[in-house]
Formats: C-alpha cells, sequence, structure tokens
C-alpha cells in the first residue's frame, strides 16, 4: 500500500508538471492569463471532470489528479509566499504616493462592494458572520488576472493601470486583517458581530506590533550573518526560515499563517536584502502559485455548478452588476474621468484569488458550511475565467467614450504645412523628444494611437492627433511632404517597421528617426528607410557603463568622451561588421 501512495504521488506530481510545463504555456500561445490557465488546468485534471470519469475510462487515470488533498499543504506554500512577495513591495512612501487612488478609491471600492454584497448574503439566509465573511471574500479583486492584463496590453503606466494598481494594493493590505477576523470568527468570540470587528482589529494591531518589534531588531542581523558567511545559499535558507517561522509564530497565537508571511516580507522588505531576496524566490514563487491555482481549479465542484447552474449563474450576474456600479462610482468621484469609469469597471468586476484563501480559512474554522463555501466558490471562479473578456470589452467602451470627450476623429489637414517635425508615439519616450525639440522653437505635430494619452497631451497644449501612422492617406494629412524630420518612438517593432517604410516611400529625402528594442532590429528598420536608428539596449549599456567609468574615478568630461567614441562605433556601423 505504502508502495503504491508514492506512485500515486508521483504520477499526481507528474501531471502537475504536465500542467505548468507544458498545458499552460499552451494557453499562453493562445493570449490566455497563465492564472486562467491554472484554473482551467485545475479543473480539468481535477476529481470533478476527467477524475469522475476515471471508472469508466482507466486509462484517464494516468492524465487525472487522484489525491488533490496530497496536494494542499504545497497550495499553502503557494499562498504563504504569495503573501510574503506582496509583502515585500508594502511601503509606506509607495501608500503615501498614491493615497488618493489607495484609500480614496480603493478603500471606498472595498468597503461599500464589502457592505453591499454581506447585506445581500444576510437576507439570502446567512448568519451576520457568515455574510460578512462572504462580503469580505467576494469584494477583492484578482491581483494576479488584472496586473498581467495590463502587462500583456502594455497599459500597466497607462491611468487605467495606476488605478487599478492603487486599488489592488488597498485590496492586498485589506487581505491580512480579513483573515485576522476569520480566524477570530472560527473562535467563535463572544459579544456579537461588533465586539468581534472590534477584538479583530486590537488583537491584530498588537500581532503587528510584536512581529515588528522582533523583526526589527534581529531580522537585519541574521541577514547579515548568512550574507557575509555564506551568501546566497544562507540567505535562501534564511528567507524560507523567516517566511515559515513567521507563518508558525501566528499559526500557534491562532492567527492567519498568511498573515505572518505577509508581515514576514513587510519586515525583510525595509532591509537592503529585498530585492535579492526577490530574485532567489521567484522560481520557487511561480511553482507554488502554479500548484495553488490549479488546486483551487480541482476544488471546483463542477456537480454544483451543474445542479445549481441558474442560481450560480444569477450570482455571478448580481456580483458583477454591484461590484461595477461601485467601481464605477468610486473611480469617477476619484478621477473624474467617465472612460477610466467604465473601463474600471469591468477589469476589476470579478472576485480575485484571495476569495478561496479566505473561503478556505472560513470552512475549515466552521464559519462556512461546505454547501456554502462549494457555492460561492464557484461564483468566484467562473467570474475570474470571464475577466479577460470582460476587460476586453471594458477598454473597448472605454475607448468609445474617450474620442468624442478627446475631440479626435478629424486630423487638421497640414498636407501644406512646411517645416514642422512629425512624432510618431507619444508615450514617454515621444514626449521627451517633443520637450527638448520645442525648446528649440520646433513646431511638433505628433500621432498616437491611444485616445486616452492623446486626450492628456491635448490638455498639456500639444497637437496631438489619434492617428494610425502606418497609413499613407494620414501621413499625407499630416504634411509629411513639406515635413523637416520624421521620428518613430513606438515600440512595437513590426508596426515602426511599416511607418518607416511608408513614410520613405512618400518622401525620398526627409530624415527619419526611430528607435529599436535591440540590435538586431535595427537592421530590418535600416532596410526600411531609416536615417538613424536608436537601439534601446545599447543606449542603455553605454549610459550604465559611463556609471561605471566614473566610479573608476574617471572625470565626467572623460567620461562622457569615450561614451560617446563607443557609441559611435555601435550607431554607425551596421550589424555584423567588423
Amino acid at each position: 500500500m505504502e508502495h503504491y501512495g508514492d506512485a500515486i504521488l508521483i504520477k499526481d506530481a507528474l501531471v502537475f508538471l504536465f500542467a505548468v510545463g507544458i498545458a499552460v504555456p499552451l494557453f499562453r500561445l493562445l493570449k490566455i492569463p497563465k492564472v486562467i490557465g491554472f484554473l482551467v488546468a485545475g479543473i480539468s485534471l481535477g476529481p470533478f471532470a476527467l477524475g469522475a470519469l476515471v471508472e469508466q475510462w482507466p486509462v484517464l487515470e494516468y492524465i487525472s489528479i487522484s489525491e488533490p488533498e496530497a496536494a494542499a499543504p504545497f497550495a499553502k506554500l503557494g499562498v504563504l509566499f504569495l503573501l510574503f512577495l506582496l509583502g515585500l513591495e508594502f511601503s509606506f512612501e509607495k501608500l503615501w504616493g498614491m493615497r488618493k487612488t489607495v484609500f480614496g478609491i480603493g478603500g471606498l471600492q472595498t468597503g461599500l462592494s464589502a457592505v453591499l454584497i454581506g447585506v445581500a448574503a444576510f437576507y439570502l439566509g446567512l448568519s451576520a458572520t457568515a455574510a460578512t465573511v462572504v462580503g469580505l471574500a467576494l469584494a477583492l479583486s484578482s491581483t494576479a488576472i488584472v496586473m498581467q492584463i495590463l502587462i500583456d496590453e502594455r497599459r500597466a503606466a497607462s491611468p487605467a493601470g495606476q488605478t487599478a494598481y492603487g486599488v489592488l494594493i488597498f485590496q492586498d493590505i485589506m487581505v491580512a486583517p480579513f483573515l485576522i477576523f476569520v480566524g477570530f470568527a472560527a473562535q467563535g468570540a463572544e459579544g456579537g458581530l461588533s465586539a468581534l470587528i472590534v477584538e479583530s482589529l486590537i488583537e491584530g494591531l498588537l500581532a503587528i506590533f510584536l512581529i515588528y518589534l522582533l523583526g526589527r531588531f534581529l531580522l537585519r542581523r541574521v541577514f547579515r550573518l548568512a550574507a557575509s558567511v555564506g551568501g546566497r545559499d544562507f540567505l535562501m535558507a534564511v528567507t524560507l526560515l523567516t517566511v515559515l517561522g513567521a507563518a508558525v509564530i501566528m499559526e500557534n497565537a491562532g492567527l492567519s499563517m498568511a498573515l505572518g508571511a505577509f508581515l514576514a516580507g513587510m519586515l525583510l522588505g525595509e532591509t537592503e536584502f529585498k530585492h535579492q531576496t526577490e530574485v532567489d524566490i521567484e522560481p520557487f514563487k511561480g511553482l507554488l502559485l502554479g500548484l495553488f491555482f490549479i488546486t483551487m481549479g480541482m476544488s471546483l465542484d463542477l456537480g454544483v455548478v451543474r445542479d445549481k447552474f441558474i442560481w450560480i449563474l444569477l450570482a455571478v450576474l448580481a456580483l458583477l452588476a454591484v461590484k461595477m456600479l461601485v467601481l464605477a462610482l468610486a473611480t469617477r468621484l476619484g478621477t473624474g474621468s467617465k472612460p477610466l469609469s467604465v473601463e474600471m469597471a469591468f477589469l476589476m468586476a470579478p472576485a480575485g484569488e484571495f476569495a478561496f484563501v479566505i473561503l478556505t480559512a472560513a470552512s475549515v474554522g466552521g464559519v462556512l458550511d461546505v454547501e456554502t463555501t462549494a457555492f460561492t466558490a464557484s461564483v468566484v471562479g467562473l467570474t475570474m475565467l470571464a475577466n479577460p473578456l470582460l476587460a476586453q470589452i471594458g477598454n473597448a467602451w472605454a475607448e468609445r467614450l474617450t474620442k468624442p470627450d478627446a475631440e479626435e476623429p478629424r486630423i487638421e489637414n497640414y498636407a501644406e504645412h512646411e517645416n514642422h517635425i512629425i512624432i510618431i508615439g507619444f508615450g514617454r519616450v515621444g514626449n521627451a523628444v517633443a520637450e527638448i525639440l520645442r525648446s528649440e522653437n520646433a513646431e511638433i505635430l505628433a500621432l498616437d494611437r491611444d485616445p486616452r494619452r492623446v486626450a492628456s497631451a491635448r490638455d498639456q497644449g500639444w497637437k496631438v492627433y489619434l492617428g494610425d501612422g502606418t497609413r499613407k492617406e494620414i501621413l499625407e494629412r499630416f504634411g509629411i511632404s513639406g515635413a523637416s524630420m520624421f521620428i518613430v518612438t513606438v515600440d512595437d517593432v513590426k508596426s515602426a517597421k511599416t511607418m518607416v517604410a511608408t513614410a520613405r516611400s512618400l518622401r525620398a529625402d526627409i530624415p527619419i528617426y526611430t528607435r529599436a528594442q535591440h540590435v538586431e532590429h535595427v537592421e530590418s528598420l535600416t532596410k526600411a528607410g531609416a536615417s538613424f536608428v536608436v537601439p534601446d539596449a545599447i543606449e542603455s549599456a553605454l549610459q550604465l557603463a559611463r556609471r561605471g567609468l566614473i566610479e573608476f574615478g574617471y572625470d565626467e568630461e572623460t567620461a562622457r568622451d569615450r561614451i560617446a567614441a563607443e557609441r559611435d562605433v555601435d550607431y554607425f556601423n551596421p550589424p555584423g561588421e567588423a
């Protein structure tokens, strides 16, 4: 039997590695966020999908998880590392810089959503404590999915990205107090719900203060000792000891293990070992988080979804409607932007991964019964699966709303204009180039595809228009025949190449300047007609080398001359030439 158990464990490990190493990357090729891939893999390989068919087709045992409960301890480690990394990113300076978004929009969204959902759950028959737990769990959004969507679409620095990040910071901070509340609720504190909330806050603050004192006086010294004696191996061991030790201490105190991991990360984030720790723990975090999301997927009972499909669907729609309204209201009050409020409503209305953590803790503690937990988890899982589609809908809707507000539908006719400079792409690079050229009294005309970026630039007085720089008719209307130069700052290589080729086909003599992601792109842009290409990677390397020369003792002027000579070699020797 022991041998059989080991064989099952190894087989399940192989199935998990197949999901992480092959199945989820295939989802990524289809532009599906990896978190969604993990959830779908867990649902498919779990006991309620392929696992439920093993009796009819025994061969399915080899491509399904036979003992999901064996993965639970490792999934808990994934949660601990997730909270630990969140703690590393916690910064009072960052919070203060984004206080309006974090505490204003984030606080209003989380608090109002939790109240409305909790009240609805209470009137549907749950106890006050259980309804509060459900409200707190469903008020949260998915940090993993939302941030990955924004990064994949290169919108993390956009207004929507910054607003979403601020709201998610507040939600992530509130996970720890929510788990404290669930822990005390599981203990059945006396005095009613209000007394329970007050007790949770007091005990939580005391626990945070005690952990802070221990970390303040011991943590940095221990890490410095490990670094001076053994390097990365010992640092990794001390990091694991810190995460697990803090988690165990908090659990023995009757609080959440995840809270202990969060506090450990928060304390370590104040030390000089923060960035090294992030690098060391990254590979482990990815695997353990993958296991966590796969485990969550396996826990979604498809039988419950089938038997209560109508009720679950109604709950999903109601949850999305409530959170969309709250998010739209909070964002509109905080920013005044209608398009941004619509985009935020669709992007962040679905529930998130920490809902699973809160629901699991509440179920284990007896705060929620099995049926309520399964029903609520199904709602969470289905809304998370819908998150990418909802994000696309919200983004498209926001763009339609932005165009009239930005007054950009028509580009003025500059066909007869002369001696102006055309800049394609008005992000950070395009804006910086324009600022310098404008200081020399140059007239700048710019195109960009992002309506919100166009609106923001026009508010600052720039002549920026919404348009596609690859189209001949737009460049002709923009006066390329009389322009003094044509500058492309977009970072999409394919689009940049097409823009350069189009401009060159319209004007054989116009100077065309552009940027490249790395050296390999320089040749293709040069062949397309670019007069001068700046490789981002080379320029970064030269600036780093300049700082290195200064540290070696060279004066600023000598270092600048050395870098200028090297820049001439790198920029003006085509790739492949000696």
